[in-house]
């Protein structure tokens, strides 16, 4: 057996039917030239006679059933490939709609933990002869980061590459983490929690002496900061990489800080609808890689958190951008100057979300830590193929916890960003208007800047 990380294990402890841990992603692909209408049924055969898994898609809890299943992994040695790589249909009519239907119920359900955690759905019966792949993995093996660059893995800038691996191998398949014993990894924590007090003194001057540094629960309450319970909905939808730019050098702002701004709009907008726009601003959570350069296709968590004022109390679209390039830049400076092990307990990522949010009556009986999480990963920057097959999209689905009923992945996909909303069934209803709001948001922004 091998002992997993305390991040890692955190995700299996926290889980239950309300709250599954695993993230997802809605890949859309055309067809290659002259494909038949047997392409997927052969294609999943053949991926099939493949038997080699990598170790950490043959994971699983030592015990499913008790705590030890928390502490550390086992290996199974007989992956039933037939019941994780899955072959579905869409009803008809067969719109991008059933289709984000199924994915949503998909996204719902929780993986076995008496098998290694992780499907992969194949589906056809999109009438404008697309294909799509629905996958889940558990967050305990894999954070969204590395997800998404193992799903580049597998892919192929050659239309005519007809030999890309199946969807739980790569061609650079995820790295074991580095090889270093329980002693030596709780010894470098250590050595980065002694310096933790100086630390939060750096922090406490930002926040309260510069006022120029959010910290958690400084958030208003909204109505995405509820219990929430076990289904979901999701929705999806791309917009031109080339405007988000515009804007960006027009404003002398980062793209993301362009995104955040979108995502400002659109959340202004949809609280408006509901009549539930607070006067104090939204609060988000940035998620940021604490990984260097060479460790991006490790496994596992290596995920800090910056927190953004939206600027929603604002009704001016170039205002609202200006407020939040002004707080992600004094957020980025302060955490610079952390180790990754600091900047997570001082975000309040694990202790205020993982831990407390489950504890009964917290969220109920507090401010929220922050209001939602929008999250932005790094994609496939040109073109990309799967076994002739072009890719379309790739739209992410994330995790929802307690009082975080909502959440917003993107990610960059050649020329385009590919937008995924994940949202409780019961706690955010019309979550597919936030789409429109989207795109309200960025023709105000562009309308702003001119």
């Amino acid at each position: 057996m091998a002992l997993m990380p305390f991040t890692d294990s955190m995700f299996l402890l926290v889980e239950s039917r309300e709250h599954p841990m695993h993230v997802g992603g809605l890949q859309l692909f055309r067809k290659p030239e002259g494909a038949g209408a047997d392409f997927l049924r052969g294609l999943r055969e053949d991926l099939l006679k493949s038997d080699e898994v990598p170790p950490l898609f043959r994971r699983r809890p030592a015990r499913p059933v008790n705590t030890a299943g928390y502490l550390a992994w086992s290996q199974d040695s007989d992956v039933d490939l037939d019941y994780h790589f899955r072959h579905s249909a869409l009803p008809e009519p067969g719109r991008v709609r059933e289709l984000l239907e199924l994915t949503s119920r998909w996204h719902s359900t929780l993986l076995d933990r008496h098998r290694p955690l992780w499907e992969i759905h194949l589906v056809e019966g999109l009438r404008d002869g697309r294909f799509a792949m629905y996958s889940k993995i558990h967050h305990a093996l894999m954070d969204g980061v590395s997800a998404l660059r193992h799903l580049q893995g597998t892919l192929s800038s050659d239309p005519d590459d007809h030999a890309c691996p199946p969807p739980w191998g790569s061609r650079r398949a995820p790295r074991e983490k580095a090889n270093r014993s329980f002693v030596r990894t709780a010894r470098s924590s250590l050595s980065q929690l002694a310096g933790l007090p100086p630390a939060a003194v750096r922090v406490a001057n930002e926040a309260f002496r510069e006022h120029s540094l959010l910290l958690p629960m400084q958030a208003p309450r909204t109505m995405f900061n509820v219990p929430i319970g076990g289904a979901r909905r999701f929705a999806a939808q791309s917009w031109p990489l080339s405007r988000v730019r515009s804007i960006a050098v027009k404003t002398n702002t980062s793209r993301n800080d362009v995104v955040l701004a979108m995502c400002a709009g659109a959340l202004r907008d949809y609280l408006i609808e509901q009549s539930a726009l607070p006067d104090a601003p939204l609060v988000a959570m940035v998620p940021v890689s604490m990984r260097k350069q060479a460790e991006t296709e490790s496994s596992g968590n290596q995920i800090g958190a910056l927190l953004c004022n939206l600027g929603t109390d604002k009704t001016d679209a170039a205002a609202r951008l200006a407020t939040i390039h002004r707080s992600m830049r004094d957020a980025k400076r302060i955490f610079k100057e952390l180790t990754p092990v600091q900047a997570l307990l001082l975000s309040g990522i694990n202790v205020a979300q993982l831990g407390i949010s489950t504890v009964p009556g917290v969220v109920t009986n507090t401010r929220p830590p922050f209001n939602l999480v929008i999250s932005n990963v790094p994609g496939p920057r040109s073109q990309m193929y799967w076994n002739g097959a072009q890719l379309d999209g790739i739209y992410p689905a994330s995790v929802l916890l307690d009082g975080q009923a909502l959440n917003i992945t993107l990610t960059n996909n050649g020329d385009n960003l590919d937008f995924g909303i994940t949202g409780c069934r019961r706690s955010v209803p019309h979550l597919q208007r936030l789409l429109l709001h989207l795109d309200t948001a960025l023709t105000e922004l562009e309308a702003a800047v001119g």
